[in-house]
């Protein structure tokens, strides 16, 4: 959350490989047609990988030129809510793709958008949404934070109530995982020259949700952002892989920040 924090895990489906972060375009049948019929294809999107990420992991598995996923979005006519302003971001569900013969960034991103308006808009999340005093866009976006905060599943319940607490209490959110968003990059580091940086995403500076999800979260983070667990939090930080610590007190949460910097001295 607050600075410094680590990165979000990335979930693999279990179908297909990931390698160092690259999505990997896998046959779903073995083919009896022969060389001639190639099998089908599907791609394999982890969750929490941004936008950015699976548009260019269409364009490798689609074998086309760096950009085109991106400069498809506009005329894909994706069915998105209108707080989207037509940025898939956070609505690009994380799952393996099948991918048919004649497939084109289009169909592909209409596909994706589909599976994730048919999953939020589902009665328990609506009413969970509902439940929370906000709306289904707004969830995805709280779930988008959770699963780049998250170091654990079990810490994804406790990242969404300090989120939720820091709302309504008017504090500005102080995550490093919407400020990487920014500036397009993942670090467990954010310096005091990142957090005075001019963008609708530098949530040191402007209060409430950024404008849009920062990622496309999974299941687990969507129920976590709608169904916290109980406490009174307001900061955490993963000192280590294992050890993340949450509190209410701020004078705890900067023995804790301490703790996490003197253990990565030298490491940024």
């Amino acid at each position: 959350m607050m600075r410094p924090t680590r990165r979000g895990r990335l979930l693999l489906a279990a179908v297909g490989a990931v390698v160092a972060g690259t999505a990997v375009a896998v046959p779903l049948l073995m083919s009896e047609g022969g060389p001639e019929e190639p099998p089908p294809l599907s791609l394999v999107v982890p969750e929490g990988w941004r936008a950015s990420q699976v548009y260019d992991a269409i364009d490798k598995t689609l074998e086309l030129t760096p950009g085109s996923t991106r400069r498809s979005v506009g005329k894909a006519g994706l069915k998105l809510p209108g707080d989207a302003q037509g940025n898939p971001e956070g609505y690009l569900f994380p799952a393996t793709c099948p991918v048919q013969k004649g497939a084109t960034p289009e169909s592909v991103l209409s596909s994706m958008v589909d599976a994730a308006t048919s999953e939020f808009d589902a009665a328990p999340i609506a009413a969970g949404a509902q439940h929370n005093a906000m709306n289904v866009y707004q969830a995805v976006t709280i779930a988008s934070i959770v699963q780049a905060e998250a170091a654990t599943p079990a810490d994804m319940g406790k990242v969404a109530r300090v989120i939720l607490n820091r709302l309504e209490r008017g504090m500005p959110l102080q995550m490093d995982s919407v400020i990487n968003y920014a500036l397009n990059r993942s670090t467990v580091h954010t310096s005091q020259d990142d957090t005075r940086i001019e963008s609708l995403y530098n949530s040191y500076q402007r209060m409430g949700l950024p404008p849009t999800p920062i990622d496309n979260p999974g299941e687990e983070a969507m129920h976590a952002a709608l169904n916290p667990t109980p406490g009174d939090w307001l900061y955490f930080v993963t000192v280590k892989p294992g050890d993340t610590r949450f509190t209410a007190d701020y004078t705890a949460h900067m023995r804790n920040v301490a703790d996490f910097n003197t253990l990565h001295q030298g490491t940024g």
